[in-house]
């Protein structure tokens, strides 16, 4: 809370206003449970927005809050700012490389924000070719699920020129509580993801293997993640991801198995491209194959946390 004479305070209550009376038009591309809850947030904020997405039936429930279908890629392209919310580096690139896609369609000196969680190659190169078509581009991937990006209170992790950013300042607080940037450098956005991710993907690991452990010991798996949350592992991290394993509920996926294995073989990427050992890594890419392998590419990926119990021969308690 500001105190009167708190001038710095004072001109941050001030920015925040300026920035929430910032209308833009913006064009969303890629409508899944992320992007569909961030364009919604757009819309909330006052922004115009048009949406895009393969699948046009996705469109309706935003079309209902305001915004306008876009008939196209190119349809989108016709605005302040494009935000894409994709799966990986192919569907990104299918929207920006192909014909009547962003990089042709976006106008000079217009800014193309990419949410997805790409590659940090990949992110580079995309930098690159917006700049040579005089284009702007910010990488502002985040960290949250789809409850989260419902409520606007992902964080947003930012990368990109200072007049860039500064253009996609309104945009980012309004599906975000919070931005941090971290660079001039898009692809750096992209490696603080995926260091996250993997961050996340290992504590979902650890958890599975020690819930199994007491478990088969005969302790009650609620009661033993209200001890660990209540003492030592208070973060956010150890009650969302440790509740679903706890409860074994994998389903609906908030983020979908295919997806963390894919997030984990960049980070991978990453680490080879840096001279960066990453072996909880390597075991990480296992645990995710073997779960896509025995059927599970339809779960959420919180889902490795099960296999310890598999493995443990009680996977059925």
């Amino acid at each position: 809370m500001c105190r009167g004479f708190d001038r710095a305070c004072r001109r941050r209550r001030q920015q925040r206003r300026l920035t929430r009376a910032v209308v833009m038009k913006v064009g969303f591309i890629g409508i899944g449970r992320m992007g569909s809850a961030m364009a919604a947030n757009l819309l909330k904020a006052g922004h115009a927005v048009t949406v895009y997405n393969r699948t046009r039936q996705k469109a309706d429930a935003l079309v209902a809050q305001g915004a306008r279908a876009a008939a196209s890629i190119a349809d989108a392209c016709q605005a302040d700012a494009v935000v894409t919310m994709l799966a990986d580096d192919a569907a990104v690139s299918s929207a920006v490389h192909g014909e009547g896609g962003i990089l042709s369609s976006l106008p000079k000196g217009v800014l193309h924000i990419s949410s997805s969680t790409i590659s940090v190659a990949f992110a580079e190169q995309l930098a690159a070719a917006h700049a040579e078509a005089g284009q702007h581009f910010v990488a502002a991937p985040v960290f949250g699920r789809p409850d989260a990006a419902a409520k606007g209170e992902l964080f947003v992790i930012a990368a990109g020129s200072a007049k860039a950013l500064a253009a996609a300042g309104p945009l980012l607080d309004a599906i975000g509580k919070q931005t941090f940037t971290v660079g001039e450098a898009p692809q750096a956005a992209n490696l603080v993801k995926l260091s996250g991710n993997f961050l996340i993907a290992s504590v979902i690991e650890a958890l599975g293997e020690a819930m199994a452990l007491v478990s088969k010991g005969g302790v009650d798996r609620e009661q033993y993640l209200e001890i660990l949350t209540s003492t030592l592992f208070g973060a956010p991290v150890y009650r969302t991801y440790g509740g679903l394993i706890a409860r074994r509920q994998f389903e609906p996926a908030g983020f979908a198995a295919p997806l963390g294995q894919k997030d984990i073989r960049l980070a991978l990427a990453a680490g080879e491209m840096l001279r960066v050992p990453m072996p909880i890594a390597s075991l990480l890419r296992d645990r995710f194959l073997s779960l896509i392998a025995q059927g599970g590419d339809h779960l959420d990926w919180s889902a490795i946390g099960q296999l310890a119990a598999r493995d443990a021969g009680e996977a059925g308690n």
